[in-house]
């Protein structure tokens, strides 16, 4: 059944994220499917184990999301009184940062990893949990934003929109997420020699046209490496 509903504006909200020097072509011949397999189970492994595994150590450093914060605080309105939702929050360091650039704002995320959940940055524990972003534990309309970078393409299609509805569902009707995606062949081809954990990937047309199907209003942006 195919959905009326309006698609968000595809716009960069990340354009102040330091960008990474990485060598696409090396990364993708020095990577196995072993990787991709322990990749995805999101454990010490991917956040702290090798690079060829995921982040080579996954630390909290300011000089990434700070400059995203005020972006974010800008395109959305956000105040002391605002409530945001982080699906796949990770350590909760981008939560961090906000709680710390707009004092008095409500921050929570979910993760699926009980790594991550386990090892967050410490003001932010009490805000995360182990959830999954197929069934988020939170009523409709809980947030005022909901916010998802690069976690979503994670699932195999069908559960990708599942997640698309659910961060409809609790949010108040805006949200933002980042997808792998990609706009020439070239692209394609670096991207699936790039990618370590995402079972989704599409051409970005494919995406807009994905987000349309499920009822995915909010605003979104690529993941191009």
């Amino acid at each position: 059944m195919k959905s009326n509903s309006r698609i968000g504006q595809e716009i960069d909200l990340l354009v102040n994220y330091p960008k990474a020097k990485r060598n696409v072509e090396d990364r993708g011949q020095s990577k196995t499917e072993e990787d991709r397999r322990i990749a995805r189970q999101f454990g010490q492994e991917f956040f702290d184990g090798d690079r060829s595994r995921g982040y080579g150590g996954f630390r909290y450093m300011s000089r990434f999301w700070q400059p995203v914060i005020p972006t974010f605080q800008q395109h959305f309105g956000l105040s002391s009184a605002s409530s945001v939702l982080d699906v796949g929050c990770a350590k909760g360091f981008m939560m961090h940062d906000m709680a710390e650039l707009i004092p008095g704002i409500t921050v929570k995320g979910i993760d699926v990893s009980e790594y991550a959940i386990a090892n967050a940055i410490e003001d932010m524990r009490p805000h995360v949990q182990v959830a999954d972003a197929r069934k988020l534990p939170f009523p409709d309309k809980s947030f005022d934003v909901v916010i998802s970078i690069n976690t979503i393409h994670n699932l195999v299609r069908d559960e990708c929109a599942q997640a698309l509805r659910e961060i409809e569902r609790v949010s108040k009707g805006r949200s933002y997420i980042t997808v792998d995606a990609y706009r020439t062949e070239e692209e394609k081809t670096r991207m699936y020699a790039w990618n370590l954990t995402a079972q989704t990937i599409m051409h970005v047309d494919e995406w807009k046209a994905f987000f349309a199907e499920v009822g995915y209003t909010g605003d979104y942006y690529w993941f191009i490496p």
